[in-house]
């Protein structure tokens, strides 16, 4: 079975504040539970410290790579949880995924996301973590 996913917003609710949607609805014989990713690269060294951009594609590209060692892409994704350290940093994230999730969802519609501003991360140079859930 592939998983079955519906992605909407219906119209009993405002219009998303930024790239994401409402709700996801997902059947599936499997999901992934993918741990926060941050601006690391496979050897464990930090991308783009003081840089939001640099660190995001970094931790967007690390989700794929997560995905993809499943068998998975952004169009199985369901729901992000996004953690910024900073609210000054949200204006360049809404940036950033106005500019990159087209081409990351492929037109697809785009999953929920939670944003949260929290104190910091594991380690202090880090600006952005995402957790994400897909169905596969």
């Amino acid at each position: 079975m592939t998983a079955e996913i519906r992605i909407y917003n219906p119209g009993t609710l405002g219009t998303p504040l930024g790239q994401y949607s409402h709700i996801a609805r997902a059947r599936a014989s499997e999901y992934l539970f993918i741990a926060g990713m941050v601006a690391s690269d496979k050897t464990g060294a930090i991308i783009g410290k003081d840089d939001f951009d640099a660190q995001a594609r970094q931790v967007f590209d690390n989700v794929r790579a997560a995905l993809e060692s499943a068998g998975a892409s952004f169009r199985n994704v369901v729901q992000f949880t996004t953690y910024l350290v900073d609210s000054r940093l949200i204006e360049k994230f809404m940036t950033f995924r106005l500019r990159e999730f087209p081409q990351m969802f492929a037109g697809a519609p785009y999953p929920p996301n939670t944003l949260l501003i929290v104190d910091r991360l594991v380690r202090e140079e880090f600006l952005i973590e995402v957790h994400t859930i897909a169905a596969i």
